[in-house]
């Protein structure tokens, strides 16, 4: 089992900053790759980015440029750095883990947490 807790959200005006946090714990040895996603109002759940265990990353095109996906490994820690926000970007913000248990692949979600970006 992993749980993941995100943390970091708020309001903040357009081209302002947040830094959204996930914390992994439980069986975070077995963790792979983790994706930031993302829900606006009225909208579908939409991928944002992804970060391998070796921190490769990717990234909506949408975002690229703007926000920031990094791992801490050691703290069982995935960071999203969202700069130049847009009133676009409000949503709520999830994280979801791939974790390897025996020979199947598992997806572990956080609760998420709300971004919202004023005009």
């Amino acid at each position: 089992q992993v749980q993941l807790v995100e943390s970091g959200g708020g309001l903040v005006q357009a081209g302002g900053s947040l830094r959204l946090s996930c914390a992994a714990s439980g069986s975070t040895e077995r963790i792979n790759a983790i994706t930031w996603y993302r829900q606006g109002p009225g909208k579908q759940r939409e991928w944002v980015a992804s970060i391998s265990t070796a921190g490769i990353a990717n990234y909506l095109d949408s975002v690229k440029g703007r926000f920031t996906i990094t791992r801490d490994n050691a703290k069982n820690m995935v960071y999203l750095q969202m700069n130049s926000l847009k009133p676009e970007d409000t949503a709520v913000y999830l994280c979801k883990a791939n974790v390897m248990n025996g020979p199947r692949w598992d997806e572990y979600w956080g609760q998420g947490t709300q971004v919202t970006v004023s005009p």
